[in-house]
């Protein structure tokens, strides 16, 4: 009861402390610094209307200042510096150097690299497909609160629930986790090939071919010359169509272990504790969670698709998929482009969910775990200040990039 008062005090003092203040601050600019009185008066109501803004502003800037800049330069400090019991003593790059050489540190890199390259890609896509799907049955708005309710779970309650799903239970006990409870009804018979052979290798099939299309759109251009694009551009339609040609290469591979793997039939799994495959199980929550972000958002976009050009081109005889692929979504690629990299930087900040999960261990490490284990486990703030200057690079250029092109959009 106690703590339900003070949530409730605490919403009441900030609330009547922000309506306290503007009124304040107005009642002050208008009737003791800038009366709107006198022979002065019109002069004093232009002052007025230019430190109005700056008024208002200056708690946000303050707060922004005290619990973002600063601790950002804090940081940074921190990372060159190493604690010798009651002292700190400057160590340059000593740190940086020090994280660069462990295996943890490159363990969570990779996971890192693997997550933002299917999280972004997978939320978008599935949030894409359910905004289209949605809006063309009866009952879509119940569809999309399905679909968006995860978005009120906490990343821990969400890994709470999946980790329920993943458990894993002796065999002659009944399973209560859901995939193991399905995995032992298969048997090695047709549908076992079915489902566990032939489906999952039409469907990477199918992947494969979509990234080797994509690198060769990526690569068309240079290779027959007809693109005159600068030099970064050039650079940047390389490194995707390898991007693209390597991860096509690596489903090739999948696919081919597929039909030569030897499944363990009838044998309970610990899902989270087979390396590699541990982190897709991983990744499921947070596309489960993300998706209902992007339905919603693309949702809303896909309703500002001008009528007059999806009716064009059904009078030219397009079929769905063709109004769908080649008219609606060019006209939202912005918005596309801005729920990727919103879910981007969500992905390079996970930390809940392995921390939950498998607290990082069997190769699921992360940025963001690595930093805590560093901070508060091993008690190296030197190396835990460097992972998370770290993970501000990374995270820096995305939001730069992602308010730009939402002035460039504004103007």
């Amino acid at each position: 009861m106690s703590q339900a008062l003070m949530a409730l005090a605490t919403i009441v003092i900030g609330v009547g402390g922000c309506i306290l203040y503007f009124y304040a601050s107005n009642l002050f600019l208008d009737k003791v610094l800038f009366p709107a009185s006198g022979p002065k008066a019109g002069e004093n109501i232009n002052r007025a209307n230019m430190v109005r803004p700056w008024l208002f502003l200056a708690p946000a800037v303050i707060l922004l200042g005290l619990y973002l800049a600063y601790p950002v330069v804090a940081t940074f400090w921190y990372s060159l510096v190493k604690e010798e019991g009651a002292s700190r003593v400057f160590v340059g790059f000593a740190n940086y150097s020090q994280m660069l050489s462990e295996d943890k540190f490159w363990e969570s890199m990779r996971n890192n690299m693997l997550w933002l390259i299917v999280v972004p890609a997978a939320s978008t896509a599935f949030g894409l497909l359910a905004a289209q799907l949605t809006d063309r049955i009866g009952w879509g708005n119940i569809a999309k609160s399905l679909i968006f309710m995860p978005m009120a779970i906490s990343f821990v309650g969400a890994s709470v629930i999946w980790k329920l799903v993943y458990d894993t239970r002796d065999v002659d006990v009944a399973q209560i986790g859901l995939l193991n409870a399905v995995w032992l009804q298969f048997e090695g018979g047709i549908w076992s090939v079915l489902f566990l052979r032939i489906i999952p290798a039409l469907a990477l099939a199918v992947i494969a071919a979509g990234l080797a299309w994509g690198a060769w759109a990526m690569a068309r251009p240079l290779i027959q010359g007809g693109a005159r694009a600068g030099a970064f551009v050039a650079l940047l339609r390389v490194i995707a169509a390898v991007v693209f040609a390597g991860i096509a290469l690596v489903m090739l591979r999948w696919l081919f272990g597929v039909f030569t793997s030897d499944l363990p039939y009838g044998e309970p799994q610990t899902w989270l504790t087979i390396p590699f495959w541990n982190n897709f199980f991983l990744m499921v929550v947070l596309i489960w969670i993300q998706t209902g972000f992007a339905m919603v958002i693309l949702s809303a976009a896909l309703r500002g698709v001008p009528e007059d050009t999806i009716e064009a081109a059904i009078i030219d005889g397009a079929n769905p998929f063709q109004i769908f692929f080649r008219i609606k979504v060019p006209q939202i690629m912005g918005t596309i482009v801005v729920v990727w990299t919103t879910i981007t930087i969500v992905v390079l900040k996970v930390f809940d969910i392995v921390l939950a999960m498998t607290n990082g261990q069997w190769e699921t490490q992360v940025l963001a775990n690595y930093m805590y284990d560093k901070f508060f486990r091993a008690f190296d703030v030197g190396v835990g200040s460097a992972a998370a200057m770290v993970i501000m690079l990374l995270v820096t250029p995305i939001l730069v990039w992602n308010v730009w092109n939402a002035r460039k959009e504004m103007r």
